[in-house]
């Protein structure tokens, strides 16, 4: 079972399923991260309070979190093929990770930039520092580790999310595991991929914490 052309297919799952993870998780913050500081300014105590543009946005991310991934990839198969020419394989699968990444990415953002002490808000403001010097010299700036660390839950569900695309012909190792080990019952198979999976994100967790650890100014203070 274990030749050359099975490791050399395993080796391709895993690039395929970091590619389809690292640009779903990049464009989903490109969609994401704008969402989570527009829900900051506009809440309750926000610089920029706005009750009903917050609520708007507000009901769009929990309806969007609340679609399984598996509908919302049959659901965006029209858009798929429109933007990428076809509704199978990694780059195709970008297209529903990027959409369900986005809703999620938005409202870690939002909690971490709520993490930032009022009190640097309104010295910034006192300041007459202008909104926009506001969200990225202290709000971002200060929620920095906070946002790494969410970064790092948001690898790890996405690439949890290119793994159920394998039912439908995703690639990566999620296809893998299903074209082997469920329709052709090869148990190693699906046992190897899973270990695989564990693995990658163990490895992506780890660096995530690695990094927001050194970006704690607090802890490096201590």
């Amino acid at each position: 079972m274990w030749d050359e052309t099975m490791i050399q297919m395993l080796l391709e799952g895993i690039r395929d399923t970091l590619y389809m993870t690292l640009c779903s998780t990049f464009f989903g913050y490109v969609l994401g991260l704008p969402l989570g500081i527009l829900l900051t300014l506009t809440d309750q105590g926000g610089l920029k309070q706005n009750r009903m543009v917050y609520r708007v946005f507000d009901v769009i991310v929990n309806i969007s979190r609340s679609i399984p991934f598996l509908i919302l990839l049959i659901l965006v198969i029209p858009l798929t093929r429109a933007l990428v020419g076809k509704s199978y394989g990694p780059t195709a699968t970008i297209v529903p990770l990027t959409l369900a990444a986005a809703p999620f990415i938005g409202r870690m953002v939002e909690s971490s930039l709520k993490e930032v002490p009022q009190g640097v808000i309104d010295a910034a403001v006192s300041m007459g520092a202008k909104t926009s010097t506001i969200v990225t010299r202290v709000l971002l700036s200060e929620a920095r580790t906070s946002l790494i660390v969410g970064l790092t839950i948001v690898l790890g569900t996405v690439l949890g999310y290119s793994a159920m695309a394998g039912v439908v012909g995703g690639g990566g190792l999620g296809d893998i595991a299903i074209r082997y080990g469920y329709y052709r019952y090869e148990t190693g198979v699906m046992i190897v991929t899973l270990c695989v999976i564990v693995l990658l994100v163990q490895v992506l967790q780890w660096l995530g914490m690695f990094i927001s650890g050194k970006l704690d100014h607090r802890r490096n203070e201590a």
